[in-house]
């Protein structure tokens, strides 16, 4: 739903994932931008930026094969750094927090994250490593989707959006939007992490160029799922299913493992 990076540090030290006692995630080492008194939803306070520094999303959803929708997200000037996430606030760091009709539902660490089925609004919002939300001119940095079957594939962008969502325009088509092709629903693998354990245990899967591979994982501690050579990465909830869906169009051997654990769950073979 990634970057660069202006490596600034709070108090002329480094940043840490850990603060102060007493000490709010707001309130943590970073002092880049300008902590503005306004909040969002969930009570997180703005970060301003100019909008020639700040960040910017676009985020784009995919009916999943097996109901509900898979989210990807376009960043400039932002990467993902779920290691460092509770530390200083630092130019283009932190994570994405994806609402669903107005209610955070997840966290993203990666590109990719997941919707359940049913026609939504969602909003991605981005946040640096100390929680605060990235701002410009007093509004946060995000984009806004609406999931419907008419709208899956039609992404959205935006450094400094609208109070409100875009409304549809004012002339629509009276005739009916064509309907979708059916999609090819490839092969799906499903794969449980235990501890230190992978069941089924780690294996090749073979693959020809072009087809679509579904992984459905569940890991029993939250962590991050990585496709080597796609860079595509998938949060993994504890206890929690999550589904990456991707299309095999590069040749030769990867790795998919987990950030934290340091796993191998299987490798890719595509020929």
């Amino acid at each position: 739903m990634t970057a660069a990076a202006l490596l600034l540090t709070g108090c002329g030290g480094l940043a840490t994932t850990h603060h102060k006692p007493g000490t709010s995630h707001q309130e943590a080492t970073g002092s880049s931008g300008t902590l503005l008194a306004a909040r969002d939803e969930g009570g997180h306070r703005l970060r301003e930026l100019p909008a020639a520094e700040a960040p910017t999303v676009r985020a784009e959803a995919r009916p999943d094969s097996e109901g509900g929708w898979n989210v990807h997200l376009t960043v400039e000037r932002f990467r993902f750094t779920p290691e460092s996430t509770g530390g200083a606030a630092l130019p283009g760091r932190g994570h994405a927090r994806l609402l669903v009709d107005g209610r955070e539902t997840a966290r993203l660490y990666g590109p990719w994250g997941y919707v359940p089925p049913g026609a939504h609004t969602l909003t991605v919002r981005l946040h640096a490593d100390d929680h605060t939300v990235w701002a410009v001119a007093g509004a946060p940095v995000q984009a806004t989707v609406r999931l419907d079957a008419a709208s899956a594939s039609s992404p959205t962008s935006t450094s400094a959006p609208a109070s409100a969502p875009a409304s549809a325009p004012a002339s629509t088509p009276a005739s009916a939007p064509p309907s979708p092709r059916p999609a090819d629903p490839g092969r799906t693998v499903t794969l449980t992490v235990t501890g230190t354990t992978v069941q089924p245990p780690p294996s090749r899967i073979e693959l020809k160029k072009g087809e679509r591979l579904t992984l459905r994982v569940t890991s029993d501690r939250a962590d991050t799922l990585h496709v080597h050579g796609y860079d595509r990465e998938l949060p993994l909830s504890p206890g929690t299913p999550a589904t990456l869906t991707l299309i095999a169009d590069r040749t030769g051997l990867f790795e998919v493992e987990t950030h934290e654990s340091g796993l191998v769950l299987t490798q890719l073979v595509v020929r």
